[in-house]
């Protein structure tokens, strides 16, 4: 579901730069604790449709990568032979859902044109509060290969196997999925709240049987970081060439580097080395997590610039905080980072914690502020100069034909199917050269992942033309297609069939009441619950009860029904369906 922009938007820095054609522009998917998705209550058909929403509202937001979550504890949401179905997406680790989360997941961001990159988290396998362990996750099959810290199970990446098994893991998903990347986030050693300090040593072990000549633990087991990226790199890089694999550290390289920088100390207490795997060539991008405002101890123009300076000829893409915005953000300040990127030509690009808070009505709009400015045009991922170049295959036989409001592009693929195209608009009174319109940001109006697009463009304007061009997994541009002009209207006949369980609810932001209408084609018992966003029940409005077919209404008033300001979720169970509405109290 995409909400209208309801509210002024103010205007900032941050959208008076002109938007290029190559930009990152990700946004992350946590599944872990069901983050920003899923929720296990829900089942399949409420799954698949809160993907399905929240990849429309980021396609909305201008969103070209995301980064999905696939293995948050040692643990897959993806059919796996080597680990448990994720106790995320039913009741208990292990039990299998109905359908593959992350074949839908590729299916539905390809088809929008998105890039996904599969996200794992290497080594934290365990949360000790998690109530149900399968038999054959890693804890239980290997044991030997762990260690505490803290509320957390990790592997050891000193112990080669685990290296090996974690290489394996990243392989599998490699073959058997469509994905575009690779992406480890930096739990590699325990966070603060346990760290491995020199009293608490619980790899001492490995260390002395598997040292590899180091006499420093420290500077081993960064090397055993080193050695698990370049295992990953070699194994990816031989398979297909064209996978990207990056990794997301924690922003801070060393406490004091640059200058008058004071924090948490990637190096010392995660051992994890970025700059290694970029002196290395073992990664094709870094996203530093820059979870910090301007100025202060952890400024974020020194930090950006100083990883722009060691980036060399790798990708750099910096992590924002969208999470922060309102607790401890600005509005304004997480838009004028992202110009603040923009005008620094080795920041390739942005990726924003989390995929939730761009919600066009969360982050304080934060979604609609870079729709309006730095994000009015689509921007296609950054090429990357040392993989494949080659340009595919134009489309053929572009057709334009008029429905109502709106223009239905089609056209033919040549040869293999590309990885998305480029569909250009060009207002102009006579035909338009394409090669020279491609190079105009502003011509580009859509990324997608069919050949078909709906466009409905602003007809008080001069004659219309339309292009589109193929794109391959690097972002290179086909020639071409043939152009065509606007057509002229014409009027279709389209058969409307109605699904057999439907809701929607008005309005969807609420102050003291909210009207549902739900309509059924048959007579079925009903239930309708209410759900907040990390899948608690909140209140029950109906449960069981016998509907005739046809319209129904339910007031839900917030007197009768306790719901703090927030995003719910209304389900309508009927008719052995599921669907649901979101909806918004506000006041």
């Amino acid at each position: 579901m995409i909400l209208p922009g309801i509210f002024p938007v103010q205007s900032t820095s941050a959208q008076e730069a002109e938007p290029p054609k190559y930009e990152m522009r990700g946004a992350w998917i946590a599944t872990d604790y069901g983050q920003d998705w899923p929720l296990h209550t829900f089942g399949e058909s409420a799954q698949k449709g809160w993907m399905i929403q929240l990849l429309d509202y980021l396609q909305d937001a201008g969103i070209n990568a995301v980064f999905f979550q696939v293995r948050p504890l040692g643990d897959a949401m993806y059919e796996s032979s080597h680990e448990p179905w994720s106790q995320l997406l039913l009741d208990a680790q292990g039990n299998p859902p109905t359908y593959d989360p992350l074949l839908f997941a590729v299916e539905e961001t390809h088809r929008r044109g998105m890039e996904l990159h599969a996200w794992i988290n290497p080594y934290r396998v365990h949360d000790r509060g998690t109530p149900h362990i399968a038999n054959n996750h890693v804890t239980v099959t290997h044991p030997e290969w762990t260690y505490e810290a803290g509320d957390y199970i990790y592997l050891d990446p000193g112990i080669r196997d685990v290296r090996n098994y974690t290489s394996r893991i990243v392989m599998d998903i490699a073959r058997r999925y469509d994905v575009d990347g690779i992406h480890l986030y930096d739990h590699f050693y325990p966070y603060p709240d346990a760290p491995l300090t020199l009293d608490h040593r619980p790899d001492m072990e490995t260390f002395e049987q598997e040292n590899r000549g180091f006499t420093d633990i420290l500077d081993w087991r960064r090397d055993n970081i080193n050695l698990q990226i370049s295992q990953i790199a070699d194994s990816l890089r031989t398979f297909n060439a064209d996978l990207k694999f990056g990794v997301s550290p924690y922003g801070i390289w060393k406490n004091g580097v640059p200058d008058e920088i004071v924090g948490l100390d990637a190096y010392n207490v995660l051992y994890a080395d970025a700059t290694a795997w970029i002196e290395q060539k073992t990664i094709d991008y870094l996203v530093p997590k820059l979870y910090w405002a301007f100025g202060g101890d952890q400024d974020y123009a020194k930090l950006a610039e100083w990883w722009q300076d060691q980036s060399e000829d790798r990708h750099l893409y910096v992590g924002h905080a969208l999470d922060k915005v309102g607790p401890l953000f600005s509005a304004t300040e997480v838009p004028d980072q992202a110009a603040f990127n923009r005008n620094h030509p080795d920041i390739l690009g942005s990726v924003f914690f989390r995929a939730s808070q761009l919600h066009p009505l969360l982050a304080d709009r934060f979604a609609q502020r870079m729709r309006d400015g730095l994000y009015k045009y689509p921007a296609l991922p950054p090429p990357m100069d040392w993989k494949d170049k080659t340009a595919p295959p134009a489309p053929l036989n572009l057709v334009a034909q008029k429905d109502g409001d709106s223009i239905q592009l089609t056209w033919d693929v040549s040869g293999d199917t590309p990885r998305r195209y480029t569909v250009y608009r060009v207002n102009s009174d006579s035909r338009p050269d394409a090669s020279l319109a491609a190079q105009d940001p502003g011509n580009l109006i859509a990324l997608i992942g069919e050949p078909r697009f709906r466009d409905t463009p602003n007809m008080d304007r001069s004659q219309q033309w339309y292009f589109v061009q193929s794109v391959s997994a690097n972002s290179i541009e086909s020639g071409p297609s043939n152009i065509v002009a606007s057509p002229v209207a014409v009027t279709r006949e389209i058969a409307i069939i109605p699904d057999p369980v439907s809701i929607t609810a008005y309005p969807t932001i609420f102050d003291e009441q909210i009207r549902i209408d739900y309509s059924l084609q048959e007579g079925s018992p009903v239930t309708l619950q209410v759900f907040d966003t990390i899948g608690r029940r909140v209140t029950t409005l109906i449960e069981g009860k016998f509907r005739q077919s046809g319209q129904h209404t339910f007031l839900l008033s917030s007197s009768e029904h306790v719901l703090p300001s927030g995003i719910y979720w209304v389900v309508l169970s009927a008719n052995d369906q599921r669907v649901t509405q979101t909806v918004i109290r506000a006041r």
